[in-house]
């Protein structure tokens, strides 16, 4: 059986500010920079920030992500960030989710968290600012998690659930709606998705962490479409400790569109919860109004460099 090869994409994020007033100071941070991991290979990464910034580092945040900071001081009424990458991404071996380990037993793992992967896992199992645990989330987890059900095959099914009987509705929730009323109202975007995911996977005990990044909509020729490709994306990663898991025991699972996570996701950053890997946030003096505008495009290339058509 060949190996699949790794997919080659070219990314472009631009994120644009217009403002009624000038802004005379801002500091920024951001996360657009993809990671390089055991599936993932960032080959070229640029953030390109217009005005020129007076001041800018870049540097690891406590998961790892690359993080971007940088302040503007003399005054303006726009602002555009760009960033580019070129990535590839390797299609991961999948463990058959019905012969994964029984999630009981995961969870009994991660509270004794010896070892270095279940010590850094085992972060994940805890409420974060915008995932608190909650009788509600564990009555809705407990439909997929029923005794000795093996922890990816009940992670799946989750999965499942979310996406039939949520309705994406970007008009229905902004970051701020709290994850209560998202569970009620069965409605919101891939963030939303992501983070019932999490939080009914938490309050079973088990390690989920929030992913952010782009998804290639659809292959030229497939006629399949994935949500989420005009904007950053969200999704989940479960832990699964067995040798058989890609990446450290890490799977990936997004909701919004019910698929394991194989060659059309890219990832930029993980954290607990969206507030952990935000694309851009700051603080400003001045403005008025600047909602972001936000493009995204993911290119399919083929081996020597050229779009796919």
């Amino acid at each position: 059986m060949s190996t699949p090869r790794p997919m080659d994409y070219r990314v472009s994020h631009v994120t644009e500010y217009a403002y009624g007033a000038p802004v005379t100071i801002s500091h920024h941070a951001g996360r657009l920079t993809p990671r390089s991991f055991a599936t993932q290979q960032v080959h070229r990464s640029d953030v390109a920030i217009w005005p020129p910034p007076s001041h800018r580092a870049d540097r690891a945040d406590f998961f790892g992500n690359t993080l971007t900071t940088f302040t503007l001081t003399e005054p303006y009424r726009t602002l555009r960030v760009t960033a580019t990458a070129r990535v590839s991404v390797k299609p991961p071996a999948m463990p058959d989710p019905s012969a994964t380990p029984p999630w009981e037993t995961v969870a009994r793992r991660l509270q004794t968290a010896v070892g270095a992967d279940l010590a850094d896992a085992s972060q994940y199992t805890f409420d974060s600012p915008l995932i608190v645990e909650s009788d509600n989330l564990r009555d809705y987890a407990r439909v997929s998690f029923r005794p000795g059900r093996p922890i990816l095959d009940g992670a799946v099914d989750l999965c499942r659930r979310i996406h039939s009987e949520f309705v994406y509705d970007p008009a229905a929730t902004t970051i701020a709606t709290p994850l209560g009323q998202v569970l009620a109202d069965r409605r919101g975007v891939c963030q939303d998705f992501a983070h019932v995911m999490i939080g009914a996977l938490r309050s079973f005990g088990l390690a989920a962490r929030y992913v952010s990044g782009y998804v290639l909509t659809r292959m030229p020729g497939d006629g399949d479409r994935l949500e989420g490709g005009d904007a950053s994306h969200a999704w989940v990663s479960v832990f699964v400790p067995m040798a058989e898991a890609p990446n450290g025991g890490w799977i990936d699972i997004d909701p919004t569109n019910d698929k394991l996570v194989t060659h059309e996701h890219i990832v930029t950053a993980w954290g607990r919860d969206f507030d952990d890997v935000s694309p851009i946030k700051g603080v400003m003096l001045g403005g008025d109004g600047g909602a972001p505008q936000v493009s995204v495009t993911v290119t399919p290339l083929n081996a020597d460099g050229s779009e796919m058509v």
